[in-house]
């Protein structure tokens, strides 16, 4: 029997990862990408990117990069420039860009009888299976405010260097990771700085007793409860209170949210150079009006309100979408088990590129099975699916609603392939 047709959407680290598992199994690949090479975010080039000339890994190297293709950087958090080179190498190594068609966006994928269709720069190719691999962080989630804003407002996907603020008094709405780089950028050009939040965070130091901190611990994961015990009496001695400087208090315990990995902004905080502000309530003129009553006036305000998880170029029903998410086996199969897989709808803090690659081997495992084990693994998701929170209570958020535990998942995903593999 011939192996199976299967179609990849992306050609970023997840669909470069779906590319090798399933070309190291045999399975034929012919790959889809929009931009004209690989790296997707990464590439800062790329039309869809929503890169920024500061960005660095938030996680370190060793832990983010590929088991098969260590990264030749010395950077313990490497910049964007840097991990598109990589992804160029991981691509050459493996002989993947002659998988992808680039330039080549795909605009529409639906069933058509036992096989699937994939429109694609107006052309049908008709594949037995596809996986979505074109990320997470495409499409902006901007919120709505009463009233009129005079000045600039922008999303952060916009944001590309901190000229952008020269001179002028900045608002950056939301603290996340990108909220709070973007902000550290802003003091060295802006006139004024405010950084508008609505919960407390944990901001986790990129270095903990000399070295990475997502290093500490490896392979030696702890209980939820004596980690977060652990790691919030650590942070405190290392970071302080972040109410001290403006900041809520967290109403939820560590780790149950994404941590903030800048510690920079708390340093820009004690300086005095930029200061938190609740959040926005209505605009009026140049005049942001907040939640407390009170208000100021800005030139420009930056949303860095994060993404809505988005496949616009398939039915929502074929990947039993609920709420704010598709509700996937594995985070990876729809139920119906159709032809369809997603790759890359993960979140999870420290899981890395290389748990992006454990899921292609699962899907790869899978495809290229005996329809007995197909059957017995079909019958594992008719089941309670396993619990992958790795015993962590996550904030109803819509980022968190697609959200594992690395420890939990990668463990369930490696014991699914093997037994997969077994059969």
């Amino acid at each position: 029997m011939s192996p199976p047709r299967i179609a990849v959407v992306g050609a970023g680290p997840s669909g470069l990862a779906a590319t090798r598992a399933l070309d190291r199994a045999g399975v034929d690949v012919v790959g889809f990408e929009a931009a004209s090479d690989v790296g997707g975010l990464w590439d800062i080039d790329n039309p869809r990117s929503t890169m920024y000339e500061s960005a660095h890994l938030i996680s370190s190297r060793t832990t983010t990069e590929f088991t098969e293709l260590p990264m030749s950087s010395t950077a313990d958090y490497p910049s964007h420039r840097e991990l598109k080179r990589y992804f160029g190498e991981y691509a050459d190594a493996f002989g993947l860009r002659e998988k992808f068609r680039f330039d080549t966006a795909v605009t529409r994928v639906e069933r058509d009888g036992d096989a699937w269709s994939v429109d694609a720069a107006g052309e049908r190719h008709t594949v037995d299976g596809v996986i979505l691999a074109n990320g997470t962080l495409a499409q902006p989630s901007i919120p709505t405010f009463p009233g009129h804003f005079d000045g600039e407002i922008i999303h952060s996907s916009q944001y590309k260097s901190g000229s952008l603020f020269s001179g002028k008094r900045v608002l950056i709405v939301g603290a996340g990771n990108s909220g709070c780089d973007i902000a550290v950028d802003a003091v060295h050009h802006a006139a004024s700085v405010d950084l508008s939040v609505r919960r407390g965070y944990y901001f986790v130091p990129r270095y903990l007793f000399g070295r990475p901190s997502d290093t500490l611990n490896q392979g030696r994961p702890l209980p939820a409860r004596l980690k977060q015990a652990l790691d919030s009496r650590v942070l405190r001695m290392f970071t302080g209170d972040p109410v001290r400087l403006g900041f809520p208090a967290p109403d939820y315990r560590i780790y149950e949210s994404h941590p903030i990995v800048n510690t920079l902004v708390l340093g820009h905080l004690g300086q005095g150079d930029l200061r938190v502000v609740p959040g926005p309530e209505r605009f009026e003129g140049s005049t942001v009006h907040f939640t407390d009553g009170s208000s100021a006036d800005y030139d420009l305000v930056v949303l860095a309100t994060g993404y809505t998880l988005d496949y616009p170029m398939v039915d929502r029903a074929e990947l039993n979408w609920t709420g704010w998410s598709p509700q996937l086996f594995l985070n990876i199969f729809p139920p119906t088990f159709s032809g369809l897989f997603v790759l890359g709808m993960i979140e999870a803090s420290g899981i890395g590129w290389q748990g992006r690659y454990e899921q292609a081997e699962l899907i790869a495992a899978y495809l290229t099975a005996s329809p007995a084990a197909q059957a017995r693994f079909r019958a594992e998701a008719a089941k309670p699916w396993p619990d992958l929170t790795g015993g962590y209570r996550y904030l109803a958020l819509e980022r968190m609603s697609y959200y594992v535990n690395k420890d939990a998942y990668r463990r369930t995903v490696r014991a699914a392939t093997r037994r997969l593999e077994k059969s």
